[in-house]
């Protein structure tokens, strides 16, 4: 590992970073298989355990706090198990859960998975039931949550907003950050599944290619046509940066200067799941931002941590040692 590499991971190492987002909770119920119900022909469980792991902006979060950064949680959640859940999941690695705030009228957004198995069979999911609000933020609530950042704002090193849809980032809040860290040469970077255009000025994008192919509207059949849609969505959101994720076929940079960064998967083997890998990308380039690393060498080392991530089941973290580790050989 270069001497480069080594001091950007310990720079990493008590950033002030804020998250705000939708944050989920990812609950896993484990069943073992008793018997077939007589009331239909379904398995009936027996319920032998129950965990909740940090997803969506909870999991930027824990990748940050895994990292070594200060990290800030910002969001709604509800007055249920699902929510203390999350703080329980999120308070563990040393995050600041202060900034979830509660409206009791809704449930915390999650996702349950049931999964099935027995002693001489494969445990494997059989449903997923998701939970969610679809009534927008009440004002009030709204009002809370620009107070809270407008007072922590003045300490923080660098935001990420974790956009999955449900709600969280109301236009006067993006405004807010988007504007401060403008204002005060604050590294910025968003990550939205559904609706990344509307976060114009923002400092960094990050897109999957099907994510890139949905904001440009027309599919992405090679290299060519990828890399005219990073460049126009570059210079339509007047961003700094667009980071592209692909896959095994590693990451893509474009720069507000013209130039563009491929940075290739150095090892394809042992994937074995996805899951939040691109959380894990968000979480080591706004703390290499937030160092001073150039966008590049931030997205190097992010393609390596998100090749750590990807050899994990489910939304994973990433330690610093880790980092470091992989680095080495």
């Amino acid at each position: 590992m270069s001497e480069t590499q080594q001091a950007i991971i310990d720079k990493f190492q008590g950033r002030n970073i804020l998250v705000i987002g939708d944050m989920v909770a990812d609950v896993y119920v484990d069943g073992r298989i008793s018997r077939i119900s007589r009331e239909a022909p379904v398995l009936v469980l027996r319920q032998a355990g129950e965990r909740i792991v940090a997803g969506g902006a909870a999991n930027v979060v824990n990748n940050i706090a895994t990292l070594g950064g200060n990290v800030y949680a910002v969001g709604l959640v509800g007055d249920d198990h699902a929510a203390r859940g999350i703080r329980r999941a999120l308070a563990q690695n040393g995050a600041h859960t202060e900034g979830l705030f509660t409206d009791e009228s809704r449930p915390t957004i999650s996702k349950t998975r049931i999964i099935a198995g027995g002693r001489a069979t494969v445990s494997q999911q059989i449903v997923r039931i998701d939970k969610e609000s679809e009534a927008p933020m009440s004002a009030e609530l709204e009002k809370d949550i620009s107070r809270y950042m407008a007072d922590l704002l003045p300490k923080i090193e660098g935001v990420v907003i974790s956009d999955y849809g449900a709600g969280t980032v109301t236009p006067a809040l993006q405004r807010q950050l988007i504007d401060w860290c403008r204002a005060h040469d604050v590294p910025s970077m968003v990550d939205s599944r559904y609706a990344i255009r509307r976060f114009t000025h923002i400092g960094y994008v990050k897109q999957n290619d099907a994510e890139l192919a949905a904001a440009v509207g027309r599919s992405l059949p090679d290299e060519e046509a990828l890399y005219a849609a990073g460049r126009e969505l570059l210079a339509d959101m007047q961003a700094d940066g667009v980071l592209v994720t692909r896959g095994e076929q590693g990451m893509v940079l474009f720069e507000q200067d013209g130039s563009v960064h491929n940075v290739p998967v150095t090892d394809k083997s042992e994937v074995f799941d996805v899951s939040g890998a691109g959380d894990t990308c968000v979480a080591t380039v706004i703390l290499a931002l937030a160092a001073g690393t150039a966008p590049a060498q931030a997205a190097e080392l992010s393609n390596t941590a998100s090749g750590i991530a990807v050899r994990k089941l489910g939304t994973a973290t990433v330690s610093a040692d880790e980092l470091r580790a992989k680095l080495v050989h």
